[in-house]
């Protein structure tokens, strides 16, 4: 189940560089970048199929947790793609967006992890939620991390997703301020963003991303994080103290330290 989970990450990752035209991937050149979008979404395509054939050898319940898990991811990138729609609170949608994409995988192996070890079934609930929230918080830091000055650290360019238009709560954050100096820095960065669309360098980014960087909502996006990660850590609390809680726990707090 662990292998199958982590191939169709992977085979996530496949894809979802090629929607966001990512060039790098864990500090080295991504798949579409080296073979094109072809053999990318089609090397995407038989990850999933061999994390299904793998799920399939654990009977009906762990097809049906890998088919739930795969419709979670595929909704949350279609959300992504689509954007907001006038009804909608961008920030809400964002969090729902990032725990579809994200947490429903981790949610899977948590979850996963109860049902394939035969621990008790009360433990389910309480570690799907974990896995889930743990997600939301991981992809909150990667928003903070997006912007970091030290890519020799992350692995990427700083403001891979906001060059792209790819929002991130940093800036769905900044778009939320009333003051004169957030709407404008707001409307810069909107201003790049529709330029590199049209074919403009990148870099007339930078400027404007150092100062979303040093803004107070990048702050806030870290903050939020964390706190995503202790309601995660609460979420343990149904289960005994012992090596399993205290490994979940810090798993949590390590995630949250991270910097790349």
């Amino acid at each position: 189940m662990a292998k199958a989970l982590e191939i169709t990450h992977l085979g996530s990752l496949y894809h979802d560089d090629v929607m966001d035209g990512a060039d790098r991937r864990r500090g080295v050149p991504a798949a579409h970048a080296v073979w094109g979008n072809n053999i990318a979404i089609l090397t995407g395509d038989i990850l999933f199929s061999r994390a299904s054939q793998l799920m399939s050898r654990l009977g009906e319940r762990a097809i049906r947790l890998q088919a739930d898990t795969f419709e979670r991811l595929v909704l949350g990138q279609m959300h992504e793609t689509l954007g907001p729609q006038p009804d909608d609170d961008p920030i809400a949608f964002y969090i729902q967006v990032l725990a579809d994409k994200t947490g429903s995988l981790i949610a899977a192996a948590t979850q996963g992890g109860v049902i394939f070890s035969n621990a008790p079934t009360a433990f389910e609930e309480p570690l799907r939620v974990y896995g889930e929230k743990i997600g939301v918080a991981f992809q909150l830091l990667d928003d903070v991390i997006d912007l970091s000055a030290k890519p020799e650290e992350t692995g990427k360019v700083p403001g891979t997703d906001l060059r792209a238009g790819v929002p991130t709560m940093p800036y769905l954050l900044l778009k939320a301020e009333g003051d004169a100096a957030s709407v404008d820095l707001a409307a810069r960065i909107d201003d790049g963003v529709a330029l590199i669309a049209d074919g403009a360098d990148p870099a007339i980014l930078d400027g404007p991303l150092d100062e979303l960087r040093d803004h107070a909502v990048t702050q806030k996006t870290l903050e939020l994080a964390h706190s995503w990660t202790q309601d995660a850590v609460d979420a343990l609390e149904p289960l005994p103290r012992g090596t399993v809680r205290e490994a979940l726990t810090r798993f949590a707090e390590t995630l949250a330290e991270r910097s790349s």
